[in-house]
């Protein structure tokens, strides 16, 4: 099928034309660009939402009940759940989707798993067009669930709007996480599996580390959930409502926009950049080219330098 027609197709609300367009972005197909740039004016109404925290933290649990509320206020949810790649098929392993399942038959919510394939960050490549597509499709609402791999996962705060930070009881790494500057990103807090010992302790030491920050035009909310019944959901979802309305309101958003503008800019020039790096090196990549670096005759910064120079004349490695 021509990518006009399944662009067509996906902007009317087909399901399967919205996933083969995701596959073609993951692949990193060369009618991409062109394809995000025509979709991209139609782009900036959705709210992105990122569910961020440790493993184990009950993110794919609290991203579902999150699911529900919205769909109960009408909304259209997409959902992107990045899951660790299968080290054998470089695919996402389908543990998200599978406790999401029961979203599978409403026509309002799409739910697209994907592997992070290498990427650092607890994100994968193709996150941010995934997002862009979903928003021009008409989605109110993207929730992007990560990985949770650690403080590598601050990179939500690139694509996300507003971030949520998982946090459960009894889970000692958390503080951890927390000291380690991750908390600086989010913009509302969830006290998962609120039921068990020691969730006062956690959300006392959110809140006395959040104190710390004074001058803060938005001061982080900090939610007891307990996502497997429910409890508190009502709650996170109107902070996170409340946080969205804040950014197109307060100039502290338009900041945060900016930012996150530029970010995108560097991310597709470092596609670009990257790609056009292997292609380069591939061609220079000779046997001969390998033997002198081997018997130690050229050297690695000798030859990248050759290799920059056919990309951009005059290029010095310092």
């Amino acid at each position: 099928m021509a990518v006009d027609t399944l662009l067509e197709k996906a902007l009317g609300g087909d399901i399967r034309s919205i996933a083969r367009i995701i596959s073609l972005i993951e692949n990193d197909n060369p009618e991409k660009d062109a394809l995000l740039k025509r979709v991209y004016p139609m782009t900036g109404k959705a709210i992105v939402l990122g569910i961020t925290g440790s493993p184990g933290a009950g993110k794919s649990t609290l991203t579902d009940k999150v699911i529900e509320h919205f769909r109960r206020q009408g909304k259209k949810v997409g959902v992107i759940a990045v899951d660790p790649s299968s080290p054998f098929s470089g695919g996402a392993i389908l543990a998200d989707r599978i406790r999401m399942q029961r979203h599978t038959g409403d026509s309002g919510v799409y739910i697209r798993s994907m592997g992070t394939r290498g990427s650092l960050g607890g994100l994968s490549r193709g996150t941010r067009e995934s997002v862009i597509l979903l928003d021009a499709c008409g989605y109110d609402v993207i929730i992007i669930e990560t990985v949770g791999v650690g403080q590598s996962e601050v990179d939500i705060i690139k694509i996300a709007d507003t971030v949520c930070l998982v946090l459960v009881p009894g889970m000692g790494d958390d503080i951890q996480i927390m000291k380690a500057g991750i908390m600086e990103i989010a913009n509302v807090f969830a006290i998962n599996k609120a039921d068990k010992p020691g969730v006062d302790r956690v959300a006392a030491e959110v809140r006395l580390m959040l104190d710390l920050v004074k001058d803060r035009p938005w001061v982080p909310p900090v939610h007891l959930t307990v996502a497997e019944n429910g409890t508190g959901i009502e709650e996170l979802v109107a902070s996170i409502a409340s946080h969205s309305v804040f950014l197109k309101s307060n100039p502290d958003g338009v900041r945060r926009e900016w930012r996150r503008l530029a970010f995108e800019v560097e991310e597709i020039l470092l596609q670009h950049i990257t790609r056009m790096t292997e292609k380069s090196w591939n061609a220079y990549k000779t046997d001969e080219v390998m033997e002198l670096l081997l018997s130690r005759k050229s050297n690695p910064y000798a030859v990248a330098e050759d290799v920059l120079r056919k990309i951009i004349p005059g290029t010095r490695v310092v």
